[in-house]
């Protein structure tokens, strides 16, 4: 019955997708703009990686062709994927390799079935499909997965590092202040002391936005935006309110970065904190088994008398 069930659900599933296929649906006015601004971001973004990261990865001829079908796809349904887009920009990798990977692993689990099954003959366990193809579904939902899990763990570590260097950046951009040189300065002149990736983006956006006519501070507000920073975006709506009071820019600038240190720091204790407490639990076990290994010889001779 369960054998029976699971195929009509295939069945029933691959009828659907034919149909999806023969038959698609025509895409109303917002997904068709949805897939016009996509298609600009898609290619500012190709443009800042290779400006930014000239080792980043080089997909393979079929992972290419698959990452544009399945970024095209999502483009005509509208879907603008706007966290992961963000975790793509700050990790420097690309949507179409990315999107490739998380329909390329799962594809690759369930080709496996074939194989398991085979492999369940050979040792005598049967040739029914429903274990193997059990198994092969789980580890697809797992692949399919894995990915968005990698992606936000290195992409919350890249964000806490540029948090860190924007921490440094108001520091440097309120020496400047003091110094007697005006917003657009100071922060040009901020931006070309380090040579790490989270300056060298800063750098970009205030060196694109000299060229292109806009502001400094609105450059800052897209580069949060497209990274999801909220530092940048709060700065650029500062340095909007007080651009015109250096004083008050310089002010605002040193209390920002004194609390983003402030925040860090506590951050660190708390995380040395939890630390602490995982240390102290596994010296509590140790000293558990080192009590039952003391009491083990004498416990089993009062049991065997």
């Amino acid at each position: 019955m369960t054998g029976a069930m699971l195929a009509g659900a295939v069945l029933g599933l691959g009828l659907y997708v034919l149909v999806r296929a023969l038959f698609p649906a025509r895409p109303g006015l917002s997904a068709r703009l949805a897939a016009f601004d996509a298609a600009r971001r898609r290619d500012v973004e190709t443009a800042q990686n290779r400006r930014v990261s000239p080792t980043l990865e080089q997909v393979g001829s079929l992972r290419s062709r698959v990452g544009r079908e399945v970024v095209r796809f999502c483009d005509s349904r509208g879907w603008q994927l706007r966290s992961t887009r963000a975790d793509l920009a700050i990790t420097g990798k690309s949507l179409e390799g990315f999107l490739a990977t998380k329909f390329l692993l799962p594809a690759a689990a369930v080709l496996f079935i074939p194989l398991l099954v085979a492999y369940f003959a050979l040792l005598g366990l049967g040739t029914s499909a429903q274990v193997p193809a059990w198994i092969c579904v789980l580890f697809a939902v797992l692949f399919f997965f894995l990915p968005d899990l990698q992606l936000r763990q290195e992409a919350a570590r890249r964000r806490q590092d540029f948090r860190h260097m924007v921490g440094a950046f108001l520091d440097l951009v309120s020496m400047n202040l003091a110094g007697g040189r005006g917003v657009h300065e100071a922060l040009m002149s901020a931006s070309n002391v380090g040579e790490g990736w989270g300056m060298l983006r800063i750098r970009d956006a205030l060196a694109n936005a000299r060229i292109t006519g806009q502001t400094p501070w609105q450059a800052l507000g897209r580069l949060g935006d497209e990274l999801d920073i909220a530092e940048l975006r709060d700065l650029a709506g500062a340095l909007a309110l007080v651009a015109d009071d250096g004083a008050q820019v310089r002010k605002s600038l040193a209390a920002r970065a004194a609390s983003m240190r402030s925040r860090e720091l506590s951050e660190l204790e708390g995380k040395a904190g939890e630390r602490s407490q995982s240390m102290l639990v596994a010296q509590l076990l140790i000293c558990a088994a080192f009590l039952v290994f003391l009491a083990y010889p004498a416990l089993m001779r009062v049991m065997s008398a």
